[in-house]
């Protein structure tokens, strides 16, 4: 049975459970906020640190801190592995307290110096709140890291239930007793954003402490493992972070033509919510047990096995997220009401943000795609080649927004975000086959074939059973709307598990095979002890 099943998949258990939780807080948000003005001003503000998160944290720092952890944990030098996280700590101690202070600094002489409209200014206000948020996002990151790279997926993937239970209670109980209005009742979301971030930090560090971590201060400056790092990630930073990179250009874009009641900014981030949730349940989950595997194998030559690996990864993220692709486009609209209508989120507001993410659902098996490429090229310690890539892509999708957003406001984001992530993936996999010489990926594009040949019959499938629930059924009560949504999902989730096992493709019936193995050992409990 497949160690990458098994290993991603007790990590997307727990990759789910948060993911469900952040799901809970985007529903709670949508009600609380709509998404108006306020609602984009918010989430632009939310972004910017979280892009740092992406180039100091879980993207590159991550990527090109973790082949050399786990070389030394190779070597059998703990004490050296240790001094190394220790220094790598401290450097980004340094490196996000300089970067906070400027940030800091430059948005208060903004506030003080600028006559900004209510909304640039709410956007401002929010973000000096909320940017110190990247110093322990970006700490977590690390040590999530540190924590995958000695085996453990499970407890590191928990973390962000921490973060999403203290950014809901601040929705539910602090946000309404701030203050009357939207715009003043939003400060007290930023807030919690900074005390969440706080919690979800101090949630990984009971597992590294019982496997030896402890934290002394090592002056980063001349130490060797952060010159090696540095010199990784500066690349890297661009690589990884692509897609995020674009959210926030298009998200400044849209503070650009924003227009009172056809608002761009906030539909569009909700649509980005929505397609999170299956990428970070299982490409995520994919991408993050590779990174260690991937640079072990690199380590020990074993060319063979690397690939393998890769292979198996790709492969398992096509059949998983090419599924959901076609359940967030065909459902897009029952999905969301579902999910987010409700008080200051009403029916208006469903169709735009369901607009955005028809066009944007494509692009998750593309970006899934690239998260697990780019990873394999930190793997090779190759950071330049997914840059130069990144940066191309980032290019053409941010003049392909600029395009598209005025004929198709918030879903011209999404339709240029899947044109870009598609090509970025090609790209790297065009990189990576001249870089390793031969792939072996024969079995894996005749597979990808008949999947494009199964998702289309699943997407009419899958329409039709909503077009009838829909012409039967209205969506005024919460049975009807679960009913909307579960119906048509299920019929096309059957219609796609048989259509592919009737396909005979290998690597759907080997996750069926896995979930066999598992419903008979609950059946007979006893065979395991034999």
């Amino acid at each position: 049975m497949s160690q990458l099943l098994k290993s991603s998949g007790a990590m997307a258990v727990a990759t789910l459970t948060s993911r469900i939780l952040g799901m809970v807080r985007e529903m709670v948000y949508a009600r609380f906020m709509g998404d108006g003005w306020v609602a984009g001003a918010f989430q632009v503000a939310f972004t910017m640190p979280n892009l740092f998160r992406r180039l100091l944290g879980e993207g590159a720092l991550t990527a090109a801190f973790i082949p050399i952890f786990k070389q030394k944990e190779r070597s059998g030098d703990t004490r050296a592995m240790w001094q190394a996280a220790n220094a790598v700590i401290s450097g980004l101690i340094v490196a996000a307290a300089v970067i906070i202070a400027l940030v800091l600094l430059g948005v208060s002489l903004a506030l003080e110096i600028g006559a900004w409209e209510a909304r640039v200014h709410l956007m401002l206000s929010l973000l000096r709140i909320m940017f110190p948020y990247m110093l322990p996002v970006c700490l977590t990151a690390v040590l999530m890291g540190m924590l995958n790279a000695r085996g453990y997926f499970f407890i590191p993937a928990m973390g962000a239930t921490m973060l999403n239970v203290v950014m809901i209670a601040f929705v539910l109980w602090v946000a309404p007793r701030w203050g009357h209005e939207l715009h003043e009742q939003i400060y007290a979301l930023a807030w919690g954003v900074l005390v969440a971030g706080l919690a979800q930090a101090a949630f990984q560090w009971p597992a590294l402490h019982r496997e030896g971590f402890r934290y002394q201060w090592v002056p980063p400056w001349r130490d060797p493992t952060v010159r090696e790092v540095v010199r990784r990630m500066v690349p890297g930073a661009i690589g990884v972070a692509a897609f995020h990179i674009n959210v926030m250009m298009v998200q400044m874009l849209g503070l650009w033509v924003d227009q009172p009641g056809a608002p761009v900014i906030a539909p569009y981030n909700y649509a980005v919510r929505l397609m999170e949730l299956p990428q970070g349940v299982f490409g995520i989950s994919v991408a993050t047990y590779l990174l260690p595997t991937l640079s072990g194998l690199a380590a020990s030559k074993d060319w063979q096995a690397f690939r393998h690996s890769l292979r198996h990864g790709i492969g398992h993220l096509l059949v998983v997220n090419t599924w959901a692709a076609v359940m967030l486009v065909v459902l897009a609209e029952p999905i969301i009401r579902l999910l987010f209508e409700g008080r200051r989120f009403g029916p208006d507001a469903t169709l735009r943000a369901a607009w955005a993410l028809q066009f944007l659902a494509p692009s998750l098996v593309a970006y899934s795609v690239v998260n697990v490429l780019a990873r394999a090229f930190y793997a090779l310690d190759d950071t330049f080649t997914p840059m130069r890539i990144s940066i191309v892509c980032l290019t053409i999708n941010l003049a392909l927004s600029l395009l598209l957003v005025f004929p198709l406001r918030q879903a011209g984001f999404g339709l240029a975000n899947t044109m870009t992530s598609a090509l970025n993936a090609a790209l790297l996999a065009y990189a990576l086959r001249k870089k390793l010489r031969r792939l072996d990926w024969n079995e894996l594009r005749r597979a990808a074939l008949r999947l494009i040949g199964i998702a289309l019959i699943t997407a009419v499938i899958t329409g039709l059973v909503w077009h009838w629930t829909r012409a039967r059924w209205s969506p005024e009560t919460l049975s009807v709307r679960i009913g909307q949504v579960f119906v048509p999902a299920v019929f096309g989730t059957l219609a796609y598990a048989l259509l592919a096992w009737a396909a005979r493709l290998p690597l759907a019936t080997e996750m069926a095979a896995l979930v066999q193995s598992f419903l008979s050992a609950r059946a007979n409990p006893g065979r395991m002890h034999r």
